[in-house]
């Protein structure tokens, strides 16, 4: 189990070349060994400070869920490297004449470390690559793509 907090930037694919960067919060929960596999379900928060989909007012922060499967390696080198992959999902709401929220999938990579503190406590660093792809606002509207790269540090409890 852990928690975490970070920061992330989110480059939007249209011609205006919109972004948004804000805070992240992440608590997850997985099973596996620190040194090896895992996986892990992880629970984001990401506070939404721009105003992409919304005509009137602004976008709701963004909530999802996500799958990710970790390699480790224990090198004996004081820290875990790790590489971690997987999918996500999430939803936030709109001000928009025919939507009031929007939803959106994730493929997710990622690297960092942990740094074991003792057998049931470790501190992680990690950097999280999310391509995002958003359900469209109408049928005959531009499918809207992004690249979110975050930044996070976090503390987590092994049993």
């Amino acid at each position: 189990m852990g928690i975490g907090g970070g920061y992330m930037h989110e480059t939007f694919s249209d011609a205006a070349s919109t972004t948004n960067a804000a805070e992240i919060g992440k608590i997850k929960i997985g099973y596996g060994i620190r040194e090896a596999y895992a996986i892990e379900f992880s629970f984001d928060y990401l506070k939404n400070d721009a105003n992409i989909f919304s005509t009137t007012g602004k976008d709701s922060d963004k909530f999802g869920m996500n799958v990710e499967l970790v390699k480790a390696f224990d090198w004996d080198i004081l820290i875990n490297p790790y590489f971690k992959a997987g999918f996500g999902a999430g939803y936030f709401d709109i001000n928009h004449a025919s939507k009031n929220s929007l939803n959106y999938g994730t493929f997710n990579v990622g690297l960092g470390f942990f740094i074991p503190i003792n057998e049931h406590f470790d501190i992680e660093v990690g950097y999280d690559y999310k391509y995002v792809s958003y359900e469209k606002l109408t049928a005959t509207s531009d499918e809207v793509n992004s690249h979110m790269n975050g930044a996070y540090a976090g503390f987590n409890v092994r049993f």
